[in-house]
Formats: structure tokens, sequence, C-alpha cells
């Protein structure tokens, strides 16, 4: 042990030296003050005189068991790179990378499946490519088999089995585009709702819907202004005769000779031009021998004058039209036979229609035993198959067929009426006037108002321009007849209704007609009687579950982060409808955690030729024997090819958004959420080379030293040996 150290201080006037002697040191002399004295010691462990217990041998083992605890830890530390590899080591921070790690297996197995989701959307994509290449192919066959002039009969026929081989393929891509066994574009991943099944519904799809724990979502549209088209009007005095809306047509038979019942006010009237008509035996009449006609007029002549006979109105198959009403009112009184000379006998049936189109009546004789009535929109003739029984058949029955008739296509209605020979509503007789003899045919358009003046004027619409021009005396009919016939390069049509209305084809608030007057006479009001020289069509409004919906046209769409629909409406509806979501879909999980806000659900919908479509018509129409094949309708097929291209590149762009804007951002995010939780994670638990290397050399050499002091602390009892010899 080191030996004790003594300093003696005397007193100041004497001075002493005292020599002192360590262990392995040299003797030394040192001057001690005279004064006073003081023991300045550092005193090894005092109890070095004894044996039984070796203090500084347990202090040593102490320290070199803590070194050796060091150098363990740091050995283990550099072995396996983690700071942390017990709970022992730091249970808060264990605790805090333990938590970690958890998000940081979360976050993997996100990363993996917005990696596969993104895959999948990449396979419906390169099918719609493939689809969309097809479409354009057959946009092509169909555009050329327009060009019938030169095309011969055979060439037409080739393409259209093209058409049919690309609608095969089409329908193939549908059933066979699919990703590890799930089909993708056959219409199994779209949403199941109600919507279908709503009145005033044509057109829907539910792009995306976030159901909830409920697996269900109520959606409520309310509409609280409908789409409105663009429309100028032009007012009824531009015209002469005032336009009141309506175009005649009027049936006349005119009848010189005896008879044996008359109306009770006045006579029955039918004007028109006939080939020939007869009255026949029925119970009432005698028998006609003969029935003429000669410079438009029907004469029949009777036979006997031995009975009474009433000659009346029959117009119930008048009214079976579509579109049309028909009045007859009033009773009929008999008389007895007059022989005093000629008297006419007029019965007339007058149709009307609202849109002022031009109208005739075609009679013709049938086979079956009832009368019938139809118009036909091709030639705007209203058709009366005389029927072989002669009950129903006089102008009170046939105006009532007419009336029974739906509107046409354009929402004009046909309006048929009993008139006397004063051109007025008959009142007077009710019995019929059996007609049996066929094509009394009349063309008569006794609505003509014309223009006062000359007019040269610029119609303008969304879809083009054309320039007009007509000479003082034009019809409105021509008016409305020549912007018609160029509607599709302009995108306007033109219509009598109380006036000559030019309006838009499509509805929506990209819609517009201009009209531009470039001259006009003198006498002309065409442009002083415009309501407006540019008018704007509207977009639908509505709100969804209470959120204010975007519009197009007849279009309603909104974009939530729980709901992503638009809904097509029926042309100007305003009514409010609800339905419900239950299902469907194909849904990604694409967060850490399996809650439903962490998940995204994705209507996709089929591609099929029956599914694929929209106002008109579906893709399938364009096959071999459809609708719109190229042999049927072109310009039908033409129309439904744009449709469903549009609706594809839709669907492709929809697609591709979800993948950019939605799996490929949340990818990036996840990715670097990841990064980062890993960075933290390892600021905690993993080791720092650096410094445990530095530990590793510390914990040697305290290990080396420790080892070294604790030899020389057993060896201290030895030195106690010295005091007893």
């Amino acid at each position: 042990m080191w030996a004790t150290a003594f300093a003696f201080v005397f007193g100041s006037h004497t001075r002493r030296q005292l020599k002192l002697r360590f262990k392995n040191v040299s003797w030394f002399h040192t001057p001690l003050p005279s004064l006073s004295l003081h023991i300045l010691a550092h005193v090894a462990p005092v109890a070095m005189t004894r044996i039984n217990t070796n203090v500084s041998s347990l202090v040593a083992q102490n320290r070199l068991a803590s070194s050796n605890h060091d150098l363990q830890q740091s050995l283990t530390r550099l072995s396996t790179g983690l700071r942390i590899n017990s709970a022992s080591d730091n249970p808060a921070g264990l605790l805090a990378s333990q938590a970690l790690r958890s998000e940081i297996t979360g976050l993997t197995k996100a990363i993996s499946n917005t990696t596969r989701a993104s895959q999948i959307i990449s396979t419906a994509d390169s099918a719609l490519g493939q689809v969309s290449n097809l479409l354009n192919d057959v946009r092509g066959l169909v555009v050329e088999a327009a060009n019938t002039g030169a095309l011969s009969d055979e060439e037409i026929a080739a393409n259209q089995l093209q058409i049919d081989s690309s609608l095969e393929a089409i329908n193939r891509i549908s059933q066979t585009t699919t990703f590890q066994g799930k089909k993708l574009l056959d219409g199994s991943q779209e949403f199941i709702s109600t919507l279908d099944t709503v009145p005033g519904v044509t057109d829907f799809s539910i792009d995306q819907a976030n159901l909830g724990t409920s697996g269900k979502i109520d959606v409520e549209v309310n509409v609280s202004s409908a789409a409105a088209k663009a429309e100028i009007s032009v007012a009824a005095g531009t015209f002469d005769p005032p336009l009141d809306g309506e175009a005649v047509a009027t049936s006349k038979l005119e009848t010189n000779t005896y008879y044996h019942a008359v109306l009770n006010d006045s006579g029955i009237r039918i004007t028109g031009d006939f080939d020939s008509v007869q009255f026949v035996d029925d119970g009432n009449f005698n028998n006609i021998p003969a029935a003429s006609i000669a410079g438009g007029v029907l004469t029949l002549l009777y036979d006997s004058y031995d009975q009474p006979h009433a000659i009346g109105l029959s117009a119930s198959r008048i009214n079976a039209l579509p579109g049309i009403e028909a009045h007859y009112e009033g009773g009929y009184s008999e008389h007895t036979q007059q022989t005093g000379g000629v008297t006419p006998v007029h019965a007339g049936l007058e149709v009307r229609r609202s849109d002022g189109g031009n109208i005739a009546i075609a009679y013709t004789d049938a086979d079956q035993a009832a009368t019938t009535a139809s118009f036909d929109e091709q030639t705007n003739t209203v058709n009366i198959a005389l029927g072989t029984d002669e009950t129903g058949k006089g102008f009170v029955d046939i105006a009532q067929l007419v009336n029974d008739l739906p509107s046409l296509s354009g929402g004009a209605d046909l309006t048929a009426t009993v008139i006397d020979s004063d051109g007025e509503e008959a009142t007077g007789s009710s019995q019929r006037l059996n007609l049996t003899a066929a094509d009394l045919s009349t063309n008569l358009t006794n609505f003509q108002p014309k223009l006062k003046g000359d007019l040269i004027f610029e119609l303008k619409g969304s879809a083009g321009g054309e320039t007009f021009q007509f000479s003082e005396g034009a019809t409105a009919q021509q008016i409305a007849a020549a912007v018609n016939l160029v509607s599709d390069s302009t995108g306007v049509v033109a219509s009598i209704d109380d006036g000559l209305r030019f309006t838009s084809q499509n509805y929506g608030s990209d819609e517009s007609v201009e009209i531009e007057v470039i001259r006009e006479g003198d006498d002309g009001t065409f442009e002083s009687n415009l309501s407006q020289s540019r008018g704007l069509g509207s977009d639908v409004e509505a709100t969804v579950n209470g959120v204010k919906a975007g519009g197009t046209g007849n279009n309603l769409s909104i974009n939530t982060s729980g709901l992503d629909l638009s809904v097509t409406v029926e042309e100007g509806s305003s009514s409010n409808f609800q339905f419900s979501i239950t299902g469907g879909g194909a849904t990604f999980q694409l967060g850490p955690n399996a809650t439903s806000t962490q998940r995204a659900s994705l209507g996709i919908g089929s591609v099929s030729t029956g599914k694929l479509g929209g106002a008109s018509g579906r893709l399938y129409e364009l096959g071999s024997g459809q609708a719109k094949s190229l042999t049927n309708d072109v310009q039908g097929a033409a129309s439904i090819i744009d449709e469903v291209i549009s609706k594809v590149v839709g669907m492709r762009g929809r697609l591709g958004s979800f993948q950019s804007t939605t799996l490929e951002s949340n990818l990036v995010s996840l990715n670097e959420t990841k990064a980062n939780l890993q960075e933290a994670d390892s600021s905690i638990r993993d080791a720092d080379f650096a410094q445990e290397s530095a530990n590793l050399t510390r914990a040697q050499i305290l290990v080396q030293s420790g080892t070294n002091v604790l030899s020389l602390a057993n060896q201290n009892p030895r030195n106690v040996l010295s005091l007893l010899g």
C-alpha cells in the first residue's frame, strides 16, 4: 500500500526537516514550519492492518464488476446494432419503439395494398385503351358508310361485318379483363343502388362512395331549378295573318242529294280532295246505287225514299290518333223524307297540330273489322284505315281515335274536331256517317302566316352559324323548315307555337341562340318582334344531401370525400328524388388502419355493348339487323358511337385520376411517413457505433485496470504480517 505522508509543522522560529519515505519512492527532505503541528494526510484504508475484511478488495471488485457490465453492454450493442436489446435497457424507449414499429408494419402493408390497387387500375385502363381503339375504328367505318354516293352495297356490307367483329371484341374484353381472377369491366365492380328504379333519371354513374360501418348511404336530391334550352321567340304579329300556333288540315265531304235526316243546327262539312266515298246500307240507309266525285265534290244518290234516315257525324276514330282531342256535343233530330229539291249536306273533320307543322289527312280501306287511326311523322299525315265494321266509322268515332293517339316526338299535339258547314264545331248529331271508300286525302295547310317584308338574318348556335334569306310572303312554316334543315350545323331548331321560336337542341349554360338581322324590308317587323338578340340556356340546380351539386345541362354531379356521383335527369325535369347505395364497388385499403376513412371505394362500370350508350341508344344497336346498323340508320349510329366514345374516355379519365391523385399520391405519402417513423425508431432503438466503440475501449481499459487494482488490494493483508516480525 501507499505510505502515509505526514507533515509536522513546528513554530515559525524553529525549522526542522523531516525525512519521509514512501514505498518505491526515493527519500526527500522538506522544510517544516515551527509554530503548530498539523497532520495532513491522505490515509489509505485505515483498516490496512485488518485481515478479516479487505475493504479495498471489495471496492475493487465492485468497480471491476461495473466495468465488466459496461464492457458486456458495449459488446452486445455493437454485435446487434441495437441500443435497446431488452426492456431493462430502456423501458420507456422500448414502449415508444414498439408503438412506432406497429405503425411501420401497418404502413408497409398499406404501401403494398396501394401498389396492388394501382396495378389493378392499370390493368383496367389498358383494357379500356383497347376498347377505345376499337370504338375509333367503328366510328371511321360509320363515317365511311355514310358516303353512300361512292360506296357500293357490298362495301357497306363489308364495313358492317367489321363493326360486328369489333362489337364482339368489345364484349370479349368486358368479360375477360381480370386481375387474379377478379373481373374488372363486366359490371361486377359497380355500386349497387336503387337509382335505376327512380323515375325521371335517364343515366347515372356512381364513381366513389364511402359506405362507412353501416354499409349503406341514403341520398336525397333536391332540384331547385330545372335546366333550360336557349331560346329566342318572334312575336305572332311578325306574320300576316298573325301566327296562332296551330296548323290545320280539314277533310271534307259534301253531298248534293236528297236526304231523310239533317242536323238540327247546321250541315256537316268535310273539305279536301277525295277519290271516292259512298254510303252503304247499314239499316238506316237504303241502298245507294251510285257514288261519284267530280272536281273534288262527292255526290251520293239514294234509290228510295220510303223510310226515315239519319245522317250524322261519326268522328270517334279520329280521336284515337296521338295527342288529338275531338269534341262533339248535342243530340240529333230525325226528319221525314224531304224531296223538294237538292239540299247540300256537309260533314267536316278538322285536325289541328299545335306546333304549326304541316299536316295532311289520308283515308284508306282496311281488311280488318275495326277502323284505326295513326300518324306518320315522316310524311306528317293522319292515316285513317276504314274497317269493314260499319259501326264506329263516322267522324265522331274517327276523331276520338285521333285524340287518343300519344303526343308527337317533338311534343306537339293533334286535335280532331267535327265541324259544320260554317267551319264551326258541329253540335247537332251523334249518328254515323259511314264511309267505306278509301283514299280520301288532303294536304291542306290552312295555317299560312306570311312575312310582311324581305328578310336576311344570321342564326348562330352552339354548333355553328348559318345565314338565311327569305322574300316577302314567305310563310312561317318555310322559315322553320329551312332552319330545321341545317339544325345539325347550328344546333338550333325552329318551331311554331304562338309565334316562331328558335330553340337550342340541347340544355345547359353552354347552349346559345343568337339572331342578327342583316337586312329587312320596310314593312318587315321581324327584328322588332324578336324577344332578344341572344338567348342562353341554363343548367340544372340541385343539392345532394344538402351539398350544392354542379350542373351541366340536365346532368348534376357531386364530389366529396364520402360520395362522388353524377346523375342525368329527364329533359327539363325539376322533380326531387331519393335513392340508396347499398354496396358494391371495388374497395381498396389504402391506410395503415382498417377504418372506413382509410379506405377508398371505386365504381367500375361495364363496357359491354349492351351497357355502353347514352340518349341516342346502346352500342349493340350498331350490329347487323339492328335499328342503327349501317343499312338502317347511319346517322343514328354516328350519334351512338360518339356518345360511347365520350363515355369510355370519361371512364379512363376517372380511373387515371384515381390512380394519380389518390393512389400515387397516397403511395408517396405512405413512403415518406414510413421513412420518418423508421428514423424515429432508429433514434430510439439503434446503437450509435461511434459512441459504442468509444464505450467499448473505455470499458476494456477499466476492466484491465480494475483487474490490476483488485490484485493489489488482495495483497494488503500480507503487509500486516510485517508487524509480527
